[in-house]
């Protein structure tokens, strides 16, 4: 069992147990580990505390930040939706298929896939030239011989594994220690409206969260919050698109396409930084 593998565990036993405020010791025989060993996984993993990881995870900490989101969210999808978003350590930009790339279902088109080991567990990632269109998250017994969703969204590519250039990527991708500015590119297959959505999710910064509403409002369509969602649920680049940050109103962090606890996992993650400041 894997350290995500773990943290998952522990999520599930709070959703279980939450009224009854379990304490670290309970907590670390959820995890199946002696106390310090569980306090040293979540150093090493999250770089916060138990305490403030767990605090990550509440719905009330969500809607507070869904608050303090929102001025900075108003300032930059009213910029215009179209620049690179901050996210991480990296700027990430989005380029769409052409017309006829997005009809033929990239014939011609040659993709590298890889598997890798992520800090949110197994990950597969895809990409051509053009930049990373894949990034999925998978269970630990998940077998395949090439990511499903990858050949779903490219059925006509020419798809050759290589898990060696896939390990450097995700190291670009998830690396926390690393500090220097890193530039990615993303290539997607997307109808205009998805492409808008997710050049909106590129504007939420890390630690930051937004409705399906808010983002629906500054698309200009105040009744498209349930299609919002439908192209959140449509995104084929985990992390790099952040559709983890979209959340309801509510502050409940449910309906992810690679599961709530990895969702909530992913928030709290990010939200380290944070709480290190407000600490």
């Amino acid at each position: 069992m894997n350290d995500f593998e773990r943290v998952a565990k522990v999520i599930r036993y709070l959703d279980e147990n939450q009224a009854q405020q379990p304490a670290l010791s309970e907590l670390a025989a959820a995890s199946g580990l002696s106390e310090s060993h569980f306090h040293r996984l979540f150093h090493r993993w999250a770089g916060i505390t138990p305490k403030d990881f767990l605090q990550c995870l509440t719905a009330e900490h969500a809607k507070r930040r869904l608050r303090e989101s929102a001025s900075v969210l108003d300032a930059a999808l009213e910029a215009g939706l179209s620049g690179p978003g901050r996210l991480h350590d990296l700027l990430v930009t989005l380029e769409a298929a052409s017309p006829g790339e997005y009809k033929t279902g990239g014939r011609g088109l040659k993709i590298q896939w890889g598997l890798a080991e992520s800090p949110f567990g197994k990950c597969s990632l895809g990409w051509s030239a053009r930049g990373i269109g894949h990034l999925a998250f998978h269970e630990p017994d998940e077998q395949f011989t090439e990511p499903p969703s990858l050949r779903e969204h490219w059925p006509n590519a020419e798809l050759h594994q290589n898990d060696r250039e896939a390990l450097r990527l995700e190291n670009i991708i998830f690396n926390r220690e690393n500090k220097k500015a890193t530039t990615l590119k993303t290539f997607v297959r997307a109808t205009p409206f998805q492409l808008k959505v997710w050049r909106a999710l590129l504007q939420i910064p890390e630690g930051g969260l937004a409705s399906y509403g808010r983002i629906a409002d500054a698309l200009g369509d105040p009744k498209a919050a349930r299609a919002v969602g439908t192209a959140c649920g449509s995104n084929a680049v985990a992390y790099l698109i952040p559709c983890h940050r979209v959340i309801r109103e509510t502050g409940v962090v449910q309906g992810y396409r690679w599961g709530s606890d990895r969702k909530r996992a992913l928030l709290a993650w990010e939200s380290r930084k944070i709480l290190r400041v407000i600490s």
